[in-house]
């Protein structure tokens, strides 16, 4: 099986506050740290994994994380001439932003596949376009019109100076109804508070997908009952080398453990992923 994982951190960690590096420098981040600096490195390391290929998932946080406008440029650089297998992630935060379509138009032409909108680190709601921050709206209607899936952080985050009062997904029932055509994926499954806003909102939606990091796959029965449900907008991640994953191959045989259909299985772990990005296994 052609494994995608929709969701792991490929980001320049040089960047990264000292108050979140603290968090992640746990022992599997530091024995993986060299990969996630060269892309060669990085593949081989997917090889050994048993993994295809790989969203590198980057946002812009200065307030939180430390990660500026940059990390866009990082990124396109990191995945140049390997995009059949590290599909980049960008952003662009509003806040921190004049010229945000602009600004949008300049990092979708440097190739970034999705937008990534982390509320609890962006400070912001994901519907705050009706009120506070008109600026969002021009995020979706590019990526709408481009075709370019936003992916959204979905539950609460442990990092210093998150604000979990963006946590709660419900918001994004907004962006699902002004914004038709827009992909949208809900990573995390809202863990730990929210699953069943998750669900209410994938199933309520058409354009609306999940995505399963986060999570450890051996707690996704008890924390996602009715995932089976969804299995066909479901996205297979990881959130590597985040605190608690050790590998990615390891979540793997953890979810296929649970005695999933073999359709399912498929669906999850690769079929949607290429579907979404319109792109075959490689191998």
């Amino acid at each position: 099986m052609n494994v995608f994982d929709c969701h792991i951190h490929v980001q320049p960690w040089e960047m990264m506050s000292p108050a979140a590096l603290a968090l992640m420098n746990s022992e599997t981040f530091g024995s993986v740290k060299e990969l996630l600096t060269d892309p060669e490195k990085l593949l081989r390391h997917l090889d050994s994994e048993g993994v295809d290929r790989v969203c590198c998932i980057n946002y812009v946080s200065p307030d939180v994380m430390g990660f500026t406008r940059e990390t866009n440029d990082w990124i396109a650089r990191f995945t140049k001439g390997h995009r059949d297998r590290l599909l980049p992630v960008g952003s662009v935060n509003p806040l921190h932003q004049t010229d945000v379509a602009g600004e949008l138009d300049r990092i979708l032409d440097l190739g970034i596949r999705m937008v990534k909108i982390h509320p609890p680190h962006q400070l912001f709601s994901p519907n705050a376009y009706k009120s506070t921050l008109p600026e969002l709206a021009r995020i979706y209607e590019t990526c709408q019109e481009r075709g370019i899936p936003v992916m959204f952080h979905t539950g609460t985050s442990i990092f210093p100076l998150a604000r979990n009062v963006f946590a709660d997904p419900m918001p994004i029932d907004d962006v699902a109804i002004d914004f038709p055509r827009l992909t949208i994926i809900l990573a995390h499954l809202g863990r730990p508070l929210y699953g069943e806003t998750v669900f209410f909102l994938a199933r309520r939606h058409p354009n609306v997908m999940i995505e399963l990091s986060g999570i450890p796959p051996r707690n996704l029965p008890e924390a996602f009952p009715r995932l089976r449900e969804l299995a066909h907008k479901a996205l297979w991640g990881t959130d590597w080398p985040s605190p608690g994953v050790k590998s990615m191959r390891a979540n793997v045989e953890a979810f296929r453990a649970l005695g999933f259909p073999a359709e399912d299985e498929r669906r999850i772990l690769s079929e949607n992923g290429q579907r979404l990005f319109g792109i075959g296994a490689t191998g």
